[in-house]
C-alpha cells in the first residue's frame, strides 16, 4: 500500500457524505481499487459541492460527518485493506463571514495575527485601498448602496457589526469601544435614513480595514492574489513556515494518526516557490513517518495538480509521485485521434468561424483580453513590482511604469506554459528556453523602442540570478518581481487558454480538454510509447486519468466525438446540412442571427457526442442538460455574452434554437441515426482508452462512476451523484462475451476495469516499477494497432488495442470485428506461455503471431505470461526481439 495500486475519486457534499462513501467500501474493494481518493474534506463554505472553498483547516467539514464520520469511513477501508488519498488546498481559502481568519483581517488589519496568511498588498499606491483590504461586494456603487439602506450598523450585545446587504463584517476593535462608549443610541446616529447619519455611517466605514467597493472593480483594484480571479477565493503564503504549519496541521495529524496515506496538491503552480512547498511537504509527512501506527505504509503517496505542455516535463527535485495526469488524458485521447481528418474538418470550422487561425492564435487573443477583463490588478501589481526593480538602481532608473506594463503584457500573452519556477539562484535551461520562446513572440508585436526593454525585463525576471547582486533593495525588488510574474502567468493561462479559447476555438471539441492542445489533432503511436517510456522511468508512480472533476467532457463523450476525425468528410456534410436546415429556428440579435455558426457547430458536437445509449432520462432532461452546457460556454466564450454582462437577448435565442430543433422530431431522428453510427466505433475507442489507462505506467485512477460509460457534461454535469448500487449490483455478472452484446448498458466497461484492475493486484510489482516495451506490429493494418509489453523480472503483460477501425465498423451492431480485417498484420511476439485476461484464450510459441489471432473478434485484448522456474523475462524477451528490453 506504499504505492497505489489504483484510486477511486469520489467527490464529497451535503448530498453524498463520508458516511455515504463508508457504505460504498466494499464496492470499491471488489471493484479493485486500492486507495479512495477524497475530494477537499475540511470544512468548507457552507452548501460547496467541490470542497475548494475551505473556510477551516482546522476542522473536517461537518456538512459532510465531521472528523467521527472520517474515521468511520477509513476504519472501513482498513478492514479492506484499502487507504485513503487526501484532496488538499494549500493556495487559497474561502473568504466571508463564514473564514474567521479572514474577519480578523478584516477586524484588526495589519494588526491581525492572521494578516501574514494572506497574500496582501497593504502598500498599493491608491489612497483608497492602501492599508486596507479591498471587498468588492457591491452591486452598486458605494454612493447608491449607503443612500440606498443596504449597509447598516447593527447591534449584537456589546457587539457592533456592519451589515451589507445580507453579510455581516467586522468592526475595528477602537471603534467598537467609541461606539460602546457613546450616551445615547448608536444605532440612530448611524442611520441612513438622515444626512447625519450617513455622514457618521460613512465616516464609520473610512476607517475600517476594508474598503467596500462595487465588484466590478475587482478586476483593477483588488489587493489580494485571488484563486484565478474568483473573489471569494483569496491566495495564502505557504512560503511563510507559519502559514504552511498552521493550515496543514489537521493533514499532518491525520497522517500521523494513520488516517490518510497521502494528499493530492490542488493549483501548485498558484504558490510563490512550488518546489520549496512540495519539498517541505515532503519532509515533513517523512518525518511523521515514525508516528504512524504499525502496519502503516510508511511512505506518503503525494501528487500535485499541474498542468504540463506538451514537451514539458515535472521538474524531477520536487520529491512529488508525480502529477494529477492530465497529460495521460491528452495523450490517450490524441493516440485515438485521426490525423487523416485535419483537412476536412478545419474546412468545417473556416466555413463556420470565416477563420483560419489556429489555435494559438485564439489563445493569444484571449489571454490578451483576461488580461483586461480580469487580471487588471494582477498586471498592475507585477508591473510596480517590476518598477520598484528598475528604480532600485541608477542604470535602470529612467525606465518607465508604462513601458514595463507594455513589455509584461505581451510576455504574459506569449507566454507558452503555465508558469516557470526561477528563484534567487535565477533561471534554469528549461526556464530559458520558456522565457526566450515568448520574447520571441512578444517581439513580434511591441514597436521597436521597447525591445530592449523587454530583454532588460527578460533578465530582471530571473535571467540574471539575483543572488549575483549585493544585498539590498535591488536584490529584494527583483525577487519580489520574480515570484509575483510567476505567481500571474498561470492563472492567467487557466482562464485563457482552459476557459476562454478553449471555448472559442471548436474545430474538434474532443481535444479541447484541460492539458491538450487543440492544435494537436493526433499523435501516432511511437510518440505515445515514447511517452510512456518516459513516465516509467521518471515518474513511475505519477496519477494517471481519463475523467476529473474539472474536466471540460466525459472520458467516453470524448472517444465518441474522436471518431469524427475518422469520418471527417461524413461529419462536413452532416454539419453543413444541419447548418442549413436551422436557418429558419435563428433569431436576429444586434442585425446577427442567433446563435452564430461557430456555437451552433459546437452544439452539434455536443447533441452527437452526449446522446445517450439506452434511455435512461426524459428527453427534456438531457436538453435541460445541454442547456446547462451551452449557457456555460456561451459565457465562458466571452463573445456575444459572459458572467459578468450577460447579454440576456442572445442567450435567450441560443436557448431557443436549442428548444426549437430538438422539438423538430425529423432532425431528432437524423441526430440519433447520426449517434448511432459513431456509437460502437465511440465505445471502440472508450474500451481502448480503458485498456490504456489500467496497463500503462502510472497509477490509474477511476473517476466517480466512470467505471460505466462517461457523457457526462462539464461541471457541474460531471459531478452528478452516481448510481453505485447499480454497479455495484452488476460487478462480476457475465464474462466479457456475455455482455459484449449489451454493451450499450456500460457494464463491458466496467468489467474490463474489473478485469484489469484484479490483474494490477495479481501483479503489484510488475505495473508499479515494472518496465515498458513498445512491440512492432507489421503489415497492412499496422497503423490500426497499438501494442506493449509491460514486464518485471519474472513475469510479463502484453496489451493489444485497436484504433481507428470506425470504417471496419460501419456494419457492426457491437465493438466487435471479424479477424479477416486484420489479414495479414502481425505481431513480434515473445516466448512463452500466455493467457488472455478478456477471453482466456491462450497463444504460445514465439515470433510473429497474427493480429487476427491475438484479438479474436475483440478489439482489445491483454495477455499474461508467467515464466517457469525462475526464467527471467528479459532473457526471454532479448530472445524473442534481438534486443534488451528497458
Amino acid at each position: 500500500m506504499t504505492t497505489p495500486r489504483a484510486t477511486a475519486r469520489v467527490q464529497f457534499h451535503a448530498g453524498f457524505t463520508l458516511d455515504d462513501a463508508a457504505a460504498q467500501v466494499g464496492y470499491f474493494a471488489r471493484l479493485g481499487v486500492s486507495h479512495l481518493y477524497a475530494s477537499p474534506i475540511l470544512a468548507a463554505r457552507k452548501g460547496s459541492t467541490h470542497g475548494y472553498d475551505v473556510i477551516d483547516c482546522h476542522a473536517i467539514n461537518p456538512e459532510i460527518g465531521g472528523e467521527p464520520a472520517l474515521r468511520r469511513l477509513v476504519a472501513a477501508l482498513r478492514a479492506h485493506d484499502m487507504g485513503l488519498i487526501l484532496d488538499i488546498v494549500p493556495n487559497h481559502m474561502g473568504v466571508g463571514p463564514e473564514n474567521a481568519w479572514w474577519m480578523d483581517v478584516l477586524a484588526k488589519g495589519r494588526e491581525s495575527r492572521y494578516a501574514g496568511y494572506f497574500d496582501i498588498e497593504w502598500t498599493a499606491p491608491d489612497p483608497l485601498v492602501r492599508g486596507r483590504v479591498l471587498l468588492p461586494i457591491l452591486g452598486e456603487s458605494y454612493f447608491d448602496v449607503l443612500h440606498g439602506g443596504h449597509i447598516a450598523l447593527v447591534r449584537h450585545g456589546d457587539t457592533f457589526a456592519l451589515r451589507v446587504y445580507d453579510a455581516e463584517l467586522p468592526i475595528a476593535p477602537g471603534d467598537q469601544k467609541r461606539l460602546n462608549d457613546i450616551q445615547g443610541d448608536a444605532l440612530a446616529m448611524h442611520h441612513h435614513g438622515t444626512d447625519e447619519g450617513r455622514q457618521a455611517l460613512d465616516a464609520l466605514i473610512d476607517r475600517q480595514h476594508y474598503r467596500l467597493a462595487l465588484w466590478k472593480l475587482a478586476s483593477d483594484l483588488v489587493n489580494y492574489r485571488r484563486f484565478f480571479d474568483i473573489n471569494e477565493l483569496a491566495g495564502l503564503r505557504q512560503e511563510s513556515v507559519r502559514v504552511f504549519e498552521d493550515t496543514h496541521a489537521l493533514v499532518f495529524r491525520l497522517y500521523a494518526e494513520g488516517l490518510i496515506d497521502g494528499v493530492r496538491c490542488d493549483h501548485v503552480d498558484g504558490l510563490a516557490s512550488p518546489r520549496r512547498y512540495c519539498r517541505q511537504l515532503r519532509n515533513r509527512l517523512d518525518l511523521l513517518r515514525r508516528q504512524r501506527p504499525a502496519g502503516a505504509p510508511r511512505t506518503a503517496y503525494l501528487v500535485v495538480e499541474k498542468i504540463l505542455a506538451m514537451d514539458e516535463d515535472l521538474r524531477a527535485d520536487w520529491r512529488v509521485d508525480g502529477t494529477t495526469g492530465y497529460e495521460f488524458m491528452d495523450e490517450v485521447s490524441a493516440l485515438l485521434h485521426d490525423e487523416a481528418g485535419r483537412a476536412d474538418l478545419t474546412a468545417l470550422w473556416t466555413s463556420a468561424s470565416g477563420d483560419t487561425a489556429g489555435f494559438v492564435r485564439y489563445a493569444h487573443a484571449a489571454r490578451r483580453q483576461i488580461l483586461v477583463d480580469s487580471f487588471e490588478s494582477e498586471l498592475a501589481r507585477t508591473s510596480r513590482a517590476l518598477f520598484s526593480a528598475a528604480r532600485a538602481t541608477l542604470a535602470t532608473r529612467d525606465v518607465s511604469e508604462a513601458a514595463i506594463r507594455r513589455v509584461l503584457r505581451e510576455l504574459l500573452v506569449h507566454f507558452p506554459v503555465y508558469r516557470t519556477y526561477a528563484g534567487g539562484a535565477g533561471r534554469d535551461a528549461i526556464d530559458e528556453v520558456v522565457f526566450t520562446r515568448a520574447i520571441e513572440g512578444a517581439i513580434r508585436v511591441l514597436r521597436p523602442e521597447d525591445h530592449a526593454l523587454l530583454v532588460e525585463v527578460g533578465q530582471w525576471l530571473g535571467g540574471q540570478a539575483p543572488r549575483q547582486l549585493p544585498p539590498g533593495a535591488v536584490r529584494r525588488a527583483r525577487e519580489k518581481a520574480i515570484a509575483v510574474f510567476q505567481q500571474a502567468t498561470s492563472p492567467v493561462a487557466a482562464k485563457a487558454v482552459e476557459d476562454t479559447a478553449g471555448y472559442r476555438y471548436g474545430r474538434l471539441l474532443s481535444r479541447n480538454e484541460v492539458g491538450a492542445d487543440p492544435d494537436v489533432i493526433a499523435i501516432e503511436p511511437p510518440a505515445f510509447h515514447a511517452r510512456c517510456q518516459h513516465r516509467a522511468e521518471s515518474f513511475p508512480r505519477n496519477m494517471i486519468t481519463t475523467a476529473t472533476h474539472d474536466h471540460k467532457r466525459g472520458a467516453d463523450l470524448r472517444m465518441r466525438l474522436a471518431v469524427l476525425s475518422e469520418r471527417a468528410s461524413w461529419w462536413q456534410s452532416q454539419a453543413t446540412a444541419w447548418r442549413e436546415r436551422h436557418v429558419p429556428y435563428k433569431r436576429p440579435i444586434d442585425g446577427r442571427l442567433a446563435p452564430t455558426p461557430v456555437d451552433e457547430l459546437m452544439l452539434y458536437q455536443m447533441l452527437l457526442g452526449a446522446w445517450p445509449l439506452v434511455e435512461t432520462e426524459p428527453r427534456a432532461a438531457f436538453v435541460s442538460r445541454i442547456e446547462a452546457w451551452q449557457m456555460k460556454a456561451l459565457r465562458e466564450a466571452k463573445r456575444r455574452t459572459r458572467w459578468t454582462d450577460p447579454n440576456e437577448p442572445y442567450e435567450e435565442a441560443c436557448k431557443a434554437f436549442l428548444a426549437a430543433v430538438m422539438a423538430d422530431e425529423g432532425f431528432v431522428a437524423e441526430l440519433e441515426e447520426a449517434a448511432a453510427s459513431l456509437a460502437v466505433p465511440g465505445a471502440a475507442n472508450g474500451l481502448a482508452q480503458a485498456v490504456l489507462h489500467l496497463t500503462t505506467p502510472g497509477v490509474p485512477d477511476i473517476y466517480q462512476g466512470t467505471e460505466y460509460w462517461d457523457f457526462s457534461l462539464v461541471d457541474p454535469d460531471n459531478r452528478r451523484l452516481v448510481d453505485y448500487a447499480a454497479r455495484a449490483a452488476s460487478l462480476g455478472q457475465g464474462s466479457y462475451a456475455d455482455l459484449l452484446p449489451h454493451w450499450r448498458d456500460g457494464r463491458i466497461k466496467q468489467h474490463v476495469v474489473h478485469t484489469l484492475l484484479a490483474l494490477r493486484a495479481r501483479l503489484p510489482v510488475l505495473f508499479a516499477r515494472g518496465g515498458y516495451r513498445a512491440l512492432a506490429v507489421t503489415g497492412p493494418a499496422a497503423a490500426h494497432v497499438v501494442a506493449f509489453e509491460r514486464h518485471d523480472a519474472r513475469r510479463a503483460v502484453i496489451v493489444v488495442v485497436a484504433r481507428h477501425v470506425a470504417h471496419r465498423l460501419e456494419e457492426a451492431d457491437a465493438p466487435r470485428l471479424d479477424p479477416v480485417h486484420w489479414s495479414g498484420t502481425s505481431l513480434a511476439w515473445p516466448m512463452g506461455q500466455w493467457k488472455e485476461a478478456f477471453s482466456g484464450r491462450s497463444v504460445h510459441g514465439e515470433g510473429a503471431k497474427a493480429v487476427g489471432e491475438l484479438l479474436g473478434d475483440g478489439l482489445v485484448a491483454v495477455f499474461e505470461r508467467r515464466a517457469k522456474g525462475g526464467t527471467r523475462v528479459g532473457r526471454t524477451a532479448r530472445a524473442a526481439t534481438g534486443r534488451p528490453v528497458a
